[in-house]
């Protein structure tokens, strides 16, 4: 399997007037679409699949929520394909194997673009950022 696009198609940030004491940020990503798509690659045509997802950080209690839309593109042979967006169609569930990539992706990318969003809009970072610790006695 091979990962040939990443698009995002929503992005949403909101903050809302900060609450005093502790802040928790859940972060979640789900896989919302599975359909087939055709992918121009030069003159050749060949059959991908196109996997919508959502990823949300929200801060409670109510402070803000980040979400990010999108979707993955990726490329398999075309029997593999069929049986995989014939599953989804069937359970709603991709192979393990697919999710673990999709998912990888979706995180790498989701992750980076929240941390950008949460400084714009003076949120906590949605990830926790390494320290330096000073360790002189």
């Amino acid at each position: 399997m091979a990962v040939v696009g990443f698009n995002f198609t929503k992005i949403n940030a909101e903050r809302k007037p900060i609450i005093k004491g502790e802040i928790k940020i859940n972060n979640n990503v789900s896989v919302k679409g599975v359909e087939t798509h055709e992918i121009q690659l030069g003159k050749t045509k060949q059959e991908g699949l196109k996997v919508s997802f959502e990823f949300t950080s929200k801060y409670e209690p109510s402070v803000g929520e980040i979400k990010l839309l999108g979707e993955v593109i990726f490329l398999e042979e075309s029997r593999k394909i069929k049986e995989i967006h014939e599953a989804w169609k069937k359970d709603k569930k991709l192979p393990k194997e697919i999710l673990t990539s999709v998912l990888n992706n979706v995180l790498g990318r989701c992750n980076i673009q929240a941390m950008v969003l949460s400084r714009d809009i003076n949120l906590p970072p949605p990830l926790p950022l390494p320290k330096v610790q000073n360790n002189q006695d």
